[in-house]
């Protein structure tokens, strides 16, 4: 039995990783650690490295993907980091350096005009796609990393051409502009995904300092290239390919390792199309692994969320059709081998995921591929008229839905918010009707 001037009078803990009790001890209080035997915070190598370079709270403040994507971060930072030391070698070439006919005005000029392109390309690329990042975030993370591999290769290229060398070096400018727009508000939709306790801009803060930590470890392997690749350009070139592969192979790794509850298109299609075959709900970690991270040009059957009206009725005729057995804020219809859907501007979240989800249905009908077991009835009215096929989804989705949401919830997707790419089109047909 514990003596009364030893008792315990609390205990404490940094969130997992220690606690310390607090002791009478006579008239004194003392603070003593319950496991004796280990270190104090900060006292080790590791203490120290985790405090500087991991979120407070870790890991119950991050998501629990965040140790595996930031491990194959890294690699590729650090596999960027090289390749872009070969890029950089290559374009101070190009402009001259070393070059005693070189005039410091051609150089500027080169710089300028690349940077200048670069900036316009980040603008019109954040106009065309910038609502699209937030709902592929994997896809197009993948594609930035893509593209700067592109651009570093053109530059290595473009001091072997030097009369288009400015051309080729504005190209390589707009794809890096590129980059860095879809890389920068890629992984701040990434950082929203692993914060756990409202803590992204730790945890951004955070990966800037990993990011640091990396660069700098590849500034000190260049410091050793520099000498070995200089006027060999078959090392160059073969030392690239080699840090692009590399590079390729950590980012497809990284974004498959990446697990997000939130519903988009493609995860809520896959969750979908697997209920409707057996009625089993996928888990986000099931759905995620089977989640396409390569940017698709071209669909079978588009499915557009949160279009005009003018869209999707012609005439007073199709807004009748558009309402036959209709109870549901929102309208879908099927014009040119398109499913449109346009919303209401009371519709709730799981409305939206409804609407969605039926879209997908019909988007799912319309292919030439046999429909999940579920659809095949839905299927017979493929070929009469599309609105047919429109009202008859209503009904079939008035029977599907609810148990598919509720088992959404218990596979713990969430679904008070989305990540579906609805555009900003509201309208309110019963108004218009009135």
């Amino acid at each position: 039995m514990e003596r009364v001037d030893e008792a315990v009078l609390a205990t404490e803990r940094y969130g997992s990783q220690e606690t310390w009790k607090y002791r009478l001890k006579g008239d004194v209080i003392k603070r003593e650690r319950q496991d004796e035997g280990s270190l104090r915070r900060g006292g080790s190598i590791t203490g120290a490295f985790k405090s500087i370079f991991l979120p407070q709270g870790y890991p119950e403040s991050v998501s629990e993907d965040y140790v595996q994507y930031q491990i194959w971060d890294t690699l590729q930072a650090f596999s960027s980091s090289l390749s872009g030391t070969l890029a950089t070698q290559a374009s101070l070439k190009g402009v001259g350096v070393g070059n005693q006919e070189a005039t410091v005005a051609a150089a500027t000029i080169t710089w300028l005009l690349r940077d200048g392109t670069g900036m316009l390309g980040r603008i019109l690329f954040a106009w065309l796609k910038g609502s699209k990042l937030d709902s592929e975030a994997k896809k197009w993370r993948l594609f930035a990393d893509i593209l700067n591999d592109i651009a570093m290769f053109i530059e290595i290229l473009a001091p072997y051409y030097p009369p288009m060398f400015t051309l080729i070096a504005c190209i390589a400018g707009v794809f890096k502009s590129i980059v860095g727009v879809a890389g920068g508000a890629t992984r701040a939709a990434l950082t929203v995904h692993q914060a756990r306790r409202n803590n992204m801009a730790d945890i951004s803060a955070k990966d800037g300092s990993q990011e640091t930590l990396v660069n700098l470890a590849g500034l000190l392997v260049s410091l050793v290239l520099i000498p070995l690749v200089t006027d060999n350009p078959r090392l160059t070139f073969a030392l690239f390919f080699l840090f692009t592969t590399l590079h390729l192979f950590a980012n497809y790794k990284a974004v498959r390792s990446v697990v997000m509850e939130t519903l988009n298109e493609a995860r809520l299609s896959i969750v979908l199309h697997q209920y409707l075959s057996d009625e089993r709900v996928l888990s986000p970690r099931e759905a995620n692994q089977r989640e396409p991270v390569f940017l698709e040009l071209r669909r079978e059957v588009p499915i557009k969320l949160g279009v005009s009206l003018r869209e999707l009725v012609k005439s007073p005729q199709d807004l009748q059709l558009a309402l036959k057995n209709h109870h549901k804020p929102f309208l879908i219809g099927v014009r040119q081998g398109c499913v449109s859907v346009c919303l209401s501007s009371d519709a709730s979240v799981p409305e939206e995921i409804e609407a969605a989800c039926q879209a997908v249905c019909l988007a799912t009908v319309l292919k030439a591929s046999p429909p999940p077991q579920q659809l095949k009835q839905l299927s017979v009215s493929k070929s009469q008229d599309p609105w047919v096929l429109v009202s008859e989804s209503y009904k079939f989705m008035d029977q599907m839905f609810p148990p598919f949401l509720q088992g959404l919830k218990e596979a713990r997707w969430l679904t008070d918010r989305t990540l579906l790419d609805w555009n900003e089109w509201r309208v309110d047909w019963r108004k218009k009707m009135s």
